[in-house]
């Protein structure tokens, strides 16, 4: 199921990104950076109270370039209109209620979402009385923060938490599986889309998804069912809003969230830049299956080492993706398009792989006897038990004497023995440690 979004808008300079920092310092846990992925901070899993949504900070959303501040602060609130299930409005307390706060609360009171009134820099008692000023901006009681000083969020969490939708999106069945196109602006998502579904014994039936105005494409080729998650989303209005990196970035985590696998799609003309790698390790993070695809390769002009020197340039920046395979396509000649349903369909069953209690702890202790652990001051990680726990993505479990005496490059080890017996080709694989219990 797909998480919740919430937006936070508001005209430039009321301490949105302020707040957005403060919520992520205090109230959530980031994954931890992996090597070749860079974090921007534009968005956030969050959790409060047990309820878990992506938290969106809209600042600084540049869509038509060097346009007047309005139109720059409607587009920011449009977009964010656009994909939240609820809104943060900010506004400034020492500037009190001005022209563009009116302006954005117009355009969000029509969109009828979902809006908490956020009064930020309400840093002592005598700016705290003027916060009925707010009032006027007709969305009930203001919560008045201070991004400064840390105080006032626990009461606007709470707030966010009731406001949050129950479910995003009508479950599929099990065994048809999501696919997600995601990438960045002009790499050619949509044609890709539209490729695959013009392949040969493609059978498609558009139906209205429940998520928002997106439409999912559920089609059936050979025998096995797929959805293609969010087509509308890269057919809407894309030239304009993806323009707006941070739209594109909404919309990817919103796909990648609902989906099983990921066609990470690369522009093969242009090649790899940063954004690519900011994508695809939303993928990698979400858990995904992943399949990376090298776009528009029809127009590169190669000799018979164009392809490894491209496939080597990919393991080189994706290395944190390493186990995804990797496709040479294109959309427009239609070239290897085919070849992408069995390699969906592989990484798919990778993903979904259970591998039974004793093999696993038959693995575990071979590779332990072959590459016994370090010692760290004195003391040896003995590993006493393994055990998968978890599919999309495969997650084991290994209780140990001691957790902290499990370096990562040692984990790092145990997973490439677990991938060199089952492959677990496309897809991560998570291991946790756990102190056993005493008897």
């Amino acid at each position: 199921m797909g998480l919740p979004l919430v937006a936070i808008v508001g005209r430039p300079n009321v301490g949105k990104s302020t707040i957005f920092n403060r919520i992520i310092g205090e109230r959530l846990a980031i994954v931890e950076d992996q090597p070749g992925i860079t974090r921007d901070r534009l968005y956030a899993k969050a959790e409060w109270t047990g309820r878990l949504f992506h938290l969106v900070d809209t600042g600084g959303i540049d869509v038509f370039g060097d346009d007047e501040l309005l139109k720059s602060v409607r587009a920011q609130a449009e977009l964010a209109v656009e994909e939240a299930d609820v809104i943060l409005f900010v506004t400034d307390i020492r500037t009190g209620v001005t022209r563009d706060d009116e302006e954005v609360a117009r355009m969000l009171y029509r969109s009828g979402k979902p809006v908490l009134l956020v009064v930020n820099k309400v840093d002592n008692d005598r700016l705290a009385a003027e916060i009925y000023d707010f009032y006027r901006l007709g969305f009930g009681d203001p919560h008045a923060v201070s991004g400064a000083h840390g105080t006032g969020f626990g009461d606007v969490l709470d707030a966010v938490v009731e406001r949050l939708p129950d479910k995003r999106e009508t479950d599929y069945a099990d065994d048809v599986i999501k696919v997600a196109v995601i990438g960045r602006p002009n790499v050619g998502k949509s044609s890709l889309v539209n490729a695959m579904l013009g392949e040969e014994r493609v059978i498609v039936s558009n139906i209205a998804g429940t998520t928002r105005d997106a439409v999912d494409t559920p089609f059936e080729k050979d025998g096995q069912k797929y959805v293609l998650i969010d087509t509308a989303g890269m057919r809407k209005r894309g030239k304009v809003y993806e323009k707006a990196e941070k739209y594109s970035v909404m919309r990817a985590l919103a796909a990648i969230e609902r989906a099983d696998v990921a066609l990470v799609v690369l522009n093969g003309e242009e090649g790899i830049i940063e954004q690519d790698k900011h994508i695809a390790g939303y993928a990698h993070e979400a858990g995904k299956a992943s399949i990376i695809v090298v776009n528009k390769w029809d127009a590169v002009t190669k000799d018979d080492k164009t392809m490894q020197r491209m496939t080597r340039k990919i393991r080189e920046q994706f290395q944190f993706m390493d186990y995804a395979p990797i496709v040479f396509a294109s959309a427009l000649t239609g070239q290897r398009v085919s070849r992408l349903y069995p390699v969906i369909n592989h990484v798919a069953e990778q993903h979904a792989m259970r591998i039974a209690t004793p093999v696993l702890n038959d693995l575990v202790s071979d590779a332990v006897a072959a590459n016994p652990p370090p010692t760290d001051r004195g003391r040896r990680l003995r590993i006493n038990y393994a055990t998968q726990v978890a599919v999309k993505p495969p997650a084991f479990v290994l209780f140990v004497n001691d957790p902290e005496l499990m370096h990562f490059s040692y984990e790092r080890y145990l997973e490439n023995r677990i991938r060199d017996a089952f492959l677990f080709e496309g897809t991560p694989i998570r291991i946790m440690t756990r102190k056993k219990s005493e008897e």
